[in-house]
């Protein structure tokens, strides 16, 4: 789609007003989502996936899934429009880590999200933008302004940028972050799990003064390495929030449910923890299979051990399924899968053991593959 197109379909979404302020450089204006565009007959061959998920693993699961449908990097060269398949793929993606940073709103778990699915994530790091450059954080350095702990790079902070201008404009995060994917073509549609401010704070005991405070998930996790006492974690914000509708849509219109092997404390319980999600899961006529993010003991990556500590959970596969709970009582699950050489039995679930390491999207393509025919669905 060129940038004059996406430019006249804004204009026909949403008001003039909300232009105002708004700096499009480089970025074509948010566009109809694809799948209104066409009749339900001509997906009726295709799948429609949702996937709830967070964090570096959540991308990488997510290319797992896109090379089973055949989206994205995994598609067509010469048809981009992941509708070329007949496959649909939707991410309700995790907000509890975004914060304001230096007066911009930074959406960590999002933009992993888009980076890599568009093929622009720093392929070292994991996270934030590929070739990366940091002037800024040293300038802001030498101004001595905080915080000086979280790095945010020169070509990420053009994503913020826009991002904050739009947010101060009026638009919803979900809006927004169609029109970032606009410009990454990521092959998936990435969907907030809130358009609401829902952020996951952490009870820590202070290093320095010794006394019990609460601070933001990313000073947990990025400043203190999750190597401090930690009580407790809260989702502030989630009992006023509301589930994005693209969210809550992208859950009941599913042929499938697949819950990533993300964190299940920071990550899919944050997703979890904002009203509407859970309803939505537990009413969909799709089934959901959820893939351990635990092997033998210890998390695929990151530190959901420690987060499970916390909230007196076992860091084993079946401690976590059950954490989760099936749909046929008050739980959110139909399916689990483990890895080959683990044992899980939940009352209510079918459990399958089969390879879980994501070494690669093609190996990730099949542990995919398995849940989804687990499932009863075929891709």
């Amino acid at each position: 789609m060129s940038s004059a197109s996406g430019h006249k379909l804004c204009a026909d979404l949403f008001p003039p007003s909300l232009f105002h302020g708004v700096l499009w450089v480089g970025l074509n204006a948010p566009t109809l989502p694809r799948k209104q565009a066409v009749s339900r007959a001509v997906l009726s061959c295709g799948v429609r996936v949702t996937v709830l998920v967070g964090g570096v693993g959540g991308a990488h699961f997510l290319l797992g899934v896109q090379q089973l449908l055949g989206l994205g990097q995994f598609g067509p060269q010469q048809c981009p429009d992941t509708l070329t398949t007949g496959h649909e793929l939707t991410a309700v993606v995790n907000i509890g880590d975004d914060a304001w940073i230096h007066g911009l709103r930074v959406c960590p778990d999002l933009d992993t999200c888009m980076y890599t699915l568009g093929d622009g994530i720093d392929p070292q790091r994991g996270w934030g933008h590929r070739d990366e450059t940091w002037h800024a954080k040293e300038e802001l350095a030498r101004y001595g302004v905080q915080p000086d702990w979280f790095e945010l790079g020169d070509r990420d902070l053009a994503t913020h940028l826009v991002r904050t201008q739009m947010l101060n404009a009026g638009y919803r995060l979900s809006q927004i972050t169609t029109a970032l994917c606009d410009r990454w073509q990521p092959g998936a549609r990435l969907v907030p799990a809130s358009d609401d401010r829902c952020e996951t704070h952490v009870v820590i005991t202070d290093p320095i003064n010794d006394s019990r405070r609460a601070i933001h998930f990313q000073e947990w996790w990025v400043r203190y390495r999750a190597q401090v006492p930690t009580h407790s974690f809260a989702y502030v914000g989630a009992e006023k929030a509301s589930a994005a509708t693209e969210a809550v849509a992208a859950i009941a219109d599913a042929d499938v449910i697949l819950v990533a092997p993300s964190n299940p404390v920071v990550s899919i319980g944050a997703i979890l923890a904002i009203p509407g999600i859970r309803g939505a899961l537990r009413t969909t006529t799709a089934p959901v299979v959820g893939y351990s993010p635990i092997i033998d003991g210890k998390p695929l990556r990151g530190m959901a051990d420690k987060c499970l500590t916390v909230i007196g959970v076992q860091s084993t596969a079946t401690a976590v399924g059950q954490h989760y709970g099936a749909r046929r009582t008050t739980g959110i699950l139909d399916c689990w899968l483990v890895h080959e050489d683990d044992h899980a039995e939940i009352e209510g679930v079918a459990v399958r053991s089969i390879p879980l390491l994501m070494s690669s999207p093609k190996t990730t393509a099949d542990m995919v593959n398995i849940g989804l025919q687990l499932a009863g669905v075929s891709a």
